[in-house]
């Protein structure tokens, strides 16, 4: 199937606003993609004809709106390939999804329990952990890096031993773009019999994922970064893990009875979901992972690929820049970090802004890994398939003239 950016780009309205108004060169799609029509469309659907709370009323306004939010959920089980939408967990977004595991999950675990995690997370998927530490005496294990910032596997039977009992890891890095190898992780972890979580957050936008094939327990991501709503997220749960877990939020809609003495809980993802859900958010994403679900990814791909490619060539030849993350196209994602000596990330974002270039500078969210580098942050550029050639010519061109002025 043929695929065009410049068609693509017709489903999002801001970036149609701005190319007709002033230059935008948006990318910083690894922080939020835009939003497209067929999430909005459902989301003002909802509040102009179905408005109501779910689960709460029998009267048939509420019911439309039951029938909505439940069939929402079907769209992102479809999405990922999950065995049943009963698996599909609606949160706020990546950081509450995994939180919720972290405590569900977490809660469970005894003093010397091991969690094994990596430098290459973004905050949401280290400091729930160490909380967990904190409050429940759990070991964190470290898997190590290859110089290049990518995992490196070759000697997991160090890191993964009889007490481990979940591995939470990236599925691809929001700085570095690389993608996780998962099959070998699953293998170790299944050895000792531990889970395994991975946070989708940078992986969904580019295609639909399949947690089957993956092999794994646990997959969150957020709803802003798949081209859908702010304030909605999913916890995707394989049905026995999620069924293991007690509660973590407790208020209604979670519950099955509650008395003075005891409380007993909804099986889940009602467990899970206490108090009201981001409905119109969640309605929002199932009708973008519904869209999405029909695209020409491989097309898609190849053609963001081949933008990333422009990029790696073009910054190769600026003086004074180090990349942050690997240098080629293997197993990646079209993410590209990178610094100038003597530069600030942040003001080279500024002077790109002149440019009509959106970049994002800074550590990312990922302050470890910087560590691991040695830097203080990094530019950061993301491409989405509505991106094309003269976004990365006006970055190239918006980061010679950085180099101008700011050297």
């Amino acid at each position: 199937m043929n695929f065009s950016p410049a068609d693509w780009r017709e489903h999002f309205p801001l970036l149609e606003k701005f190319r007709a108004e002033s230059p935008l060169h948006y990318l910083d799609n690894a922080a939020t993609g835009q939003c497209c029509y067929a999430a909005m469309n459902a989301a003002t659907a909802f509040e102009t004809q179905s408005r109501a709370n779910v689960l709460r009323g029998t009267y048939r306004l509420a019911e439309r709106a039951d029938a909505a939010y439940e069939h929402a959920r079907h769209q992102v089980a479809a999405y990922l390939n999950a065995a049943s939408a009963d698996e599909i967990v609606f949160t706020s977004g990546t950081t509450a999804s995994i939180n919720l595991v972290a405590h569900a999950f977490g809660d469970m675990l005894q003093p010397g329990d091991e969690v094994v995690l990596s430098l290459v997370e973004h905050h949401s998927n280290f400091v729930p952990w160490q909380l967990l530490r904190e409050r429940r005496g759990v070991i964190l294990r470290l898997l190590p890096l290859a110089a290049d910032g990518r995992l490196d596997l070759s000697r997991l039977d160090e890191t993964f031993t009889p007490r481990c009992r979940l591995v939470a890891v990236t599925h691809a890095s929001n700085v570095t773009g690389a993608v996780s190898d998962i099959a070998p992780l699953v293998e170790a972890a299944r050895a000792v019999g531990a889970r395994v979580l991975l946070d989708g957050a940078q992986a969904v936008q580019h295609g639909p994922v399949d947690v089957a094939a993956l092999g794994i327990d646990f997959y969150a991501f957020s709803g802003h970064k798949a081209f859908g709503p702010t304030g909605v997220g999913v916890l995707w749960g394989r049905g026995k893990a999620l069924a293991a877990l007690p509660p973590f939020l407790g208020g209604g809609g979670m519950i099955e009875h509650v008395g003075v003495e005891r409380t007993t809980y909804a099986s889940p993802p009602r467990r899970f979901e206490a108090g009201t859900p981001p409905i119109a958010q969640a309605i929002g994403l199932g009708a973008a992972l519904d869209w999405l679900r029909e695209q020409p990814w491989a097309a898609m791909n190849a053609h963001t690929a081949r933008l990333a490619q422009r990029l790696l060539d073009g910054l190769a030849v600026l003086p004074g820049l180090t990349f942050v993350g690997p240098h080629d196209l293997r197993e990646r994602l079209p993410i590209v970090s990178f610094n100038f000596e003597g530069i600030h990330p942040h003001d080279a974002c500024q002077v790109l802004d002149e440019f009509g270039v959106a970049v994002r500078g800074g550590h990312h969210c990922a302050q470890p890994l910087m560590d691991y580098f040695k830097v203080q942050g990094a530019v950061r550029a993301s491409i989405a398939p509505y991106n094309d050639e003269a976004d990365i010519d006006a970055l190239l061109a918006g980061l010679k003239d950085a180099v101008r002025k700011l050297k």
